[in-house]
């Protein structure tokens, strides 16, 4: 995924971001597609490229220090408060 830094000056843009900052919206082309515009609040992205070989995007994908980082805190917060698959199935069957 990229990010696109808007320009102020991009008014009609800068329109339709506040509105979707409120309520998400759906823009419809002319030719039919649609395309989702919704705020995504601590979303955070990590490029791991677009290499068609999955060994090249591991290599990549572990390489990368920031998402690495990232997933250790993740790690470090996230302690007793995860489930086993048994414990998932459970909660699924009740």
């Amino acid at each position: 995924m990229k990010t696109i830094a808007i320009p102020t000056r991009a008014k009609a843009l800068n329109d339709l971001l506040k509105k979707a900052r409120r309520r998400s919206v759906i823009l419809e082309t002319s030719d039919g597609r649609r395309y989702a515009l919704t705020a995504i609040g601590n979303w955070q992205g990590f490029d791991v490229g677009n290499s068609e070989d999955f060994g090249e995007e591991v290599k990549r994908t572990v390489q990368n220090k920031r998402l690495m980082k990232f997933l250790a805190q993740r790690r470090k917060t996230a302690k007793g408060k995860s489930k086993s698959s048994e414990e998932i199935e459970k909660e699924l069957l009740e």
